[in-house]
């Protein structure tokens, strides 16, 4: 006796898991792609181990994992990879973990001897767990795109935010100010996108006190003008409050701050309220912790920018033409 089986044509079926580092954006996502976050069970045992179970079939899926890294960051790390590694095990056909900040991205590289590179070793893991490609918000180096073998889509939340700000304030007497070295490049991007000049801080790090700065001089042209403070994220502010300080020193009508990440570790509710700030605009890549606030701060969804990629992903499209062009920086792996 045999057996005939006809062949079917393939359907691709998307779908969406979240991690408990920041539900609500996942499920925002969601309903921007018009479908259910995909039910699961994830529980914390007694000894802090982390069980994940999918509630429905995987088989064949294209699975998206979304999972913020907020305090405890090594917590939804850990839960990230159980969750990736359910998926491959339950046979999901790809894996995309959608991680819109990237842990532990500020160790890039060493600088003294004896020390790890830890953002190699997080794009080391979710490989080993089983991840196909990586989607995430403004690295904090873009080095990091190389560490992971696979894929890895770099998205940029300036077009969220700079559109927001060119529309409250305008441009007549913009200046886009860098708080450090670091991120000229960022504020380079903002400068070109506005069409408005460009300033520095120049700072020096104090490297006996961590997270502490000295800022020193401001370059360019700030009096009279409504500065822009761009970066990758706020920490415990004390750059953006320094570089605050300093600017509406030298003359500044008024200074804002635009940043994609909202770390927002303590001190910075406190630093930033009292460093005269007009307003400080984030992104919802991390969720606001409970104990923060900060009357003058908006934030911004970033989710329809993550849906658009999801699905750009999932058709087989192109990553890149969110950004209006091939762009060097803010690329795509497609």
């Amino acid at each position: 006796m045999s057996l005939r089986f006809e062949s079917q044509p393939e359907i691709k079926q998307l779908m969406v898991v979240s991690g408990r580092g920041y539900p609500a954006l996942a499920t925002e996502v969601a309903e921007l792609l018009g479908i259910d976050l995909t039910p699961s069970r994830l529980i914390t045992y007694a000894n802090s181990e982390v069980y994940v179970r999918y509630e429905e079939s995987v088989r064949g899926c294209d699975a998206f994992v979304i999972q913020a890294t907020p305090v405890p960051v090594n917590e939804w790390v850990m839960e990230l990879l159980i969750m990736v590694d359910a998926l491959k095990r339950a046979s999901a056909r790809r894996i995309t973990v959608v991680v819109p900040f990237y842990p532990y991205g500020r160790q890039d590289k060493k600088h003294l001897g004896r020390e790890p590179i830890s953002a190699r070793l997080i794009a080391d893991l979710l490989r080993t767990a089983g991840a196909d490609r990586i989607i995430s918000v403004d690295l904090h180096a873009s080095q990091i795109q190389g560490f992971f073998d696979g894929p890895l889509d770099h998205l940029s939340g300036l077009p969220v935010l700079a559109d927001y700000v060119e529309e409250k304030y305008g441009t007549d007497d913009m200046t886009i100010v860098s708080p450090d070295a670091g991120r000229v490049r960022l504020a380079d991007e903002w400068s070109d996108r506005l069409q408005v000049p460009l300033a520095i801080i120049h700072k020096r790090h104090d490297p006996k006190k961590a997270n502490e700065v000295q800022v020193n001089e401001v370059v360019g042209d700030v009096a009279g003008h409504t500065c822009v403070l761009v970066d990758d994220m706020v920490d415990t502010a004390g750059t953006i409050c320094q570089a605050a300080q300093a600017l509406l020193k030298h003359g500044a009508k008024r200074v804002i701050a635009a940043s994609t990440h909202p770390v927002l570790s303590h001190p910075a509710a406190e630093r930033i309220n009292a460093c005269g700030l007009e307003e400080i605009i984030f992104c919802n890549t991390l969720p606001i912790p409970e104990d923060v606030i900060i009357p003058k701060m908006t934030v911004l969804s970033i989710a329809p920018l993550l849906a658009k990629a999801i699905h750009e992903v999932f058709t087989n499209g192109s990553v890149t033409r969110l950004f209006g062009a091939d762009d060097p920086i803010h690329g795509s792996a497609s």
